[in-house]
């Protein structure tokens, strides 16, 4: 639930820059594997889009980048929301294709998903929401869980599809980001208290999501890659940043007065400014729809965070 002095309900998640080990192979996994399309490489750096505009995924290649380690903070995965239910049986049907391995599947109450890994070792998310008005609260309460997807279930929304696969729907887009952190009460704090998202519900001791305008989550945090897990070292793949979007200049100001009221250090230029949570975790908040041009700059040219 919206409340007093959160962030603008309108508010959605943009971008999300990786650092990768080999470009080329990276960005033939997303475009043959994952379905999205090449908007530009400038560079070493590859922007990916859905629907042939709009940037969703930037790819910068480190040489010799190494794994992050298991204990760090930095990307758990990020979250493609495809449109409908046949949009994610015609992922699934791509993966079993490719024969791409999925390292889970899940029902959620609120969602269904696919979960899997880039050639990097990222992890990534491809899913589809269920209609708002179904998803199941008790006392008000929104409720998730964690439970298995029924494939076969979901492959049959392929009967009345047959056609061949062509990439994600135009309408895709970067649903919820989730991040290993050190410490969840001050991450919450962070982006609860700074940033202004709500509250959505806390998972036992060591996971917290968050939304703005009611959605079930646009990020989640946890502590699973260990309590006071440090950064990941410069040269990992991983994390650059992830954009959060705002609908207009108003709402950057109140986020920016938020900053500076938690003197919280961040850099400003034009309509995006640029900081890192309390974790490490780079984030670039734009006005509008967002571009990924320099993103990750002002965080270095290193690796994850």
């Amino acid at each position: 639930m919206t409340q007093p002095g959160s962030i603008h309900p309108e508010t959605s998640l943009g971008p999300v820059h990786l650092t990768i080990s080999n470009l080329d192979r990276s960005a033939a996994f997303y475009r043959d594997v994952i379905g999205l399309g090449l908007l530009r490489r400038e560079g070493e750096t590859a922007l990916l889009t859905a629907d042939g505009a709009t940037p969703l995924l930037a790819l910068s290649e480190l040489p010799g980048a190494r794994p992050r380690p298991a204990r760090a903070t930095g990307l758990y995965h990020f979250a493609i929301l495809v449109p409908t239910r046949l949009d994610l049986a015609r992922s699934l049907r791509r993966l079993v294709e490719a024969r791409y391995q999925l390292q889970g599947a899940s029902e959620h109450l609120v969602s269904e998903a696919l979960y899997l890994a880039d050639p990097d070792g990222n992890g990534i998310e491809i899913y589809a929401d269920r209609p708002r008005s179904a998803w199941p609260r008790i006392n008000g309460l929104l409720q998730m869980a964690t439970e298995p997807l029924d494939l076969e279930d979901l492959l049959g929304e392929l009967e009345r599809d047959a056609r061949p696969w062509d990439g994600l729907s135009p309408q895709t887009r970067i649903g919820h980001i989730h991040l290993h952190v050190a410490d969840l009460r001050q991450a919450e704090g962070f982006y609860r208290g700074a940033i202004g998202f709500d509250l959505v519900l806390r998972y036992g001791g060591s996971a917290t999501f968050l939304s703005a305008g009611g959605y079930h989550h646009h990020i989640g945090l946890n502590t699973w890659a260990g309590v006071g897990a440090p950064p990941p070292p410069p040269e990992a793949v991983g994390l650059r940043d992830f954009t959060i979007v705002l609908p207009d200049q108003g709402e950057l100001q109140h986020v920016i007065g938020r900053l500076r009221e938690s003197d919280i250090v961040f850099d400003e230029s034009g309509d995006a400014i640029t900081l890192r949570d309390p974790s490490g975790n780079g984030l670039l908040l734009v006005v509008g729809r967002g571009s990924l041009a320099g993103a990750g700059t002002a965080h270095g040219g290193g690796g994850g965070s």
